[in-house]
């Protein structure tokens, strides 16, 4: 039975690996260790200052543009006291960020495997077959170790090139900040659903060939939403 010393051996031996997982809830230090270490990721990334830099820059650039376009119709008293009250809006942004880059990533994270568990039980019962839901939601965990991989390469890129700008799809090939249909394409998370077709396979919870083409479905999924996400007025960027 996997444990916590067995979890890289999906980056190695992901078929050797599958093949010891049961149907138990033993992988809840595997994933209990995962979240953990996916917090301390997004909190070294606060540590690095790069978010608080943006945010400050951000609201550096609403300051000029409010003391530029509105210096006499609103007259300096009540510009300061819009100005001010920017400002303040600058820091409850920068604490948002902080608290979402810290606490909302390991919180995603397992809403994902959550959400990966259940859509693969129902695909299994459909199938045919008899799920077992422990053993899909070890699959999704141990698999679920390339995105902090992944993770950890975008700390360092970050760390190395002094900015957030940056990523571990196809979209760094593209001008920041601007929506692309590349940044949906994320070699990291291509190798978590292949990863995850394997273990169905192995635990024989699905054929290999209806593995494929579930994991494919779902990945072209999860890229659409991403890419719809992206192109929304509201901008949404995920890590």
């Amino acid at each position: 039975m996997p444990g916590v010393r067995h979890a890289l051996w999906v980056l190695t031996r992901p078929a050797a690996l599958f093949s010891r997982v049961e149907d138990t809830g033993a992988y809840g230090w595997t994933l209990a260790t995962l979240l953990c270490l996916v917090m301390l990721v997004g909190y070294a990334q606060v540590q690095t200052g790069l978010i608080d830099r943006v945010v400050d820059r951000q609201t550096e650039a609403k300051l000029a543009e409010l003391e530029k376009t509105q210096l006499e119709a609103m007259g300096r008293l009540a510009l300061r006291d819009r100005m001010e009250a920017l400002r303040k809006e600058g820091e409850f942004n920068k604490l948002l960020t902080r608290l979402g880059v810290v606490a909302f990533s390991p919180i995603y994270t397992l809403a994902c495997f959550l959400a990966i568990s259940s859509v693969l039980y129902a695909v299994v019962a459909l199938s045919g077959s008899k799920p077992q839901y422990h053993t899909l939601m070890a699959i999704c965990v141990y698999s679920g170790v390339v995105v902090l991989v992944s993770q950890m390469l975008r700390l360092g890129m970050m760390v190395f090139y002094h900015t957030n700008e940056v990523d571990t799809s196809l979209g760094m090939l593209t001008p920041p900040g601007r929506p692309s249909v590349l940044a949906a394409v994320d070699p990291f998370r291509i190798w978590f659903w292949l990863l995850v077709a394997v273990g169905l396979t192995v635990t024989q919870q699905l054929s290999r060939r209806s593995a494929l083409v579930t994991c494919a479905v779902l990945c072209l999924l999860a890229m659409g939403a991403r890419v719809a996400l992206q192109y929304a007025p509201w901008g949404v960027k995920l890590s």
